[in-house]
């Protein structure tokens, strides 16, 4: 009896430890705060766009730097002309493969 009140206790105490790992892990992949800095198109490689939920609470737009992440206001100017950039260099690569598939 005591034997199985010791496996119920590690299971228990397994399941607790496993469910706090979960949610630190989407609160850490969560925008805290923005950056100050404006970033170069060149440097963006894409973005994220992260709205406000449960474990998240400001809306932003994470940009892809490489291997970094920087948060950034959605609100900011600099911050939709990014994305704009962004959108437009895809557009770009997505027609020129488009030629380069058809021969053109």
């Amino acid at each position: 009896m005591a034997s199985r009140k010791a496996c119920l206790f590690a299971a228990l105490c397994s399941l607790l430890i496993v469910a706090s790992l979960i949610s630190g892990s989407e609160s850490a992949s969560c925008c805290m705060q923005y950056t100050k800095r404006k970033l170069h198109c060149k440097a963006v490689r894409g973005y994220n766009i992260q709205t406000i939920n449960g474990s998240c609470d400001i809306s932003a737009i994470i940009f892809h730097l490489g291997g970094k992440f920087v948060c950034a206001d959605p609100l900011k100017q600099w911050t939709m002309r990014a994305m704009k950039c962004v959108h437009e260099r895809r557009k770009r690569n997505a027609e020129q493969m488009g030629h380069l598939k058809n021969g053109h």
